[in-house]
């Protein structure tokens, strides 16, 4: 069942979403070669409960060896998602998706940005480019009219012109006082299919792209998903709101680029 959102609602939505960008860019400076994850994790986790708030991926899945054990999902290289901080310093050339989500006030905010670490190679600076352009395509199709496949599709069609491979197996999905809700948003699927776009819908649209392969693995972490092939993947994602007949990204982008021009 999908839960559409007043406007009171996706002003709280907004509220997280733009504290996760703000804890991405909080870190950006610090996504550098030479960096450790579990230390960024770290940074993440202080600067999200100094504003209020709790991170939401850490103990997600509840308590035990099953729940999620950190704030934020880095996913390096061929990690495609749910990547677990580790020690292991990052490399220059390296890419690397993070994933962060908080609750604030009751909602959830939940979105995610692939970084370069210094120098990387022309195609993976193309993978990145073209993920990026596959999110915002997808964003560009929530139009009056149109429906949850028109996204899936220009997502798919965008990525594949390029010959990488999408991801079947993960999908976005809803945003509000569930941190996955309905409907799901897959990156891949027809025109004119799946929940048609209505007012308050809040969608969290995340392209999983991958060089090679749309083939995946998990490692025996249970959380960690790498590519088949092991060539590397790319991860982006907004929350969206569907709202008087158009998108309003809620999650802001330009915070965590003016860092990164800074570090660069």
């Amino acid at each position: 069942m999908i839960h559409y959102k007043t406007e009171a609602e996706i002003s709280k939505i907004r509220e997280s979403a733009r504290l996760v960008s703000q804890t991405l860019a909080y870190i950006t400076p610090y996504i550098v070669p030479g960096a450790i994850p579990l230390e960024l994790d770290r940074l993440a986790e202080d600067f999200i409960r100094s504003n209020a708030a709790i991170p939401a991926f850490k103990g997600y899945r509840g308590s035990g060896s099953r729940a999620f054990p950190n704030t934020l999902c880095i996913s390096v290289n061929e990690q495609v998602v749910h990547g677990i901080p580790n020690s292991r310093p990052l490399t220059a050339g390296d890419i690397i998706s993070i994933d962060c989500g908080v609750l604030k006030n009751g909602y959830y905010g939940d979105h995610a940005y692939t970084f370069a670490v210094g120098d990387i190679s022309n195609e993976n600076a193309q993978l990145l480019k073209v993920t990026k352009e596959c999110l915002m395509l997808a964003i560009a199709q929530m139009q009056p009219g149109n429906r949850i496949g028109d996204l899936s599709y220009a997502v798919q069609k965008h990525a594949e012109s390029y010959g990488y491979g999408v991801v079947r197996e993960l999908v976005g999905h809803g945003l509000g006082k569930k941190l996955h809700e309905e409907p799901e948003v897959p990156n891949y699927g027809s025109i004119n299919s799946g929940p048609k776009l209505k007012n308050g819908m809040v969608l969290a649209i995340e392209p999983m792209i991958n060089r090679g392969t749309h083939r995946i693995d998990q490692l025996p972490d249970g959380w960690s998903i790498i590519t088949a092939d092991r060539l590397p993947s790319a991860h982006f994602e907004h929350n969206v709101a569907f709202f008087n007949g158009k998108a309003e990204i809620l999650s802001d982008y330009s915070i965590i680029e003016s860092q990164l021009k800074q570090v660069y």
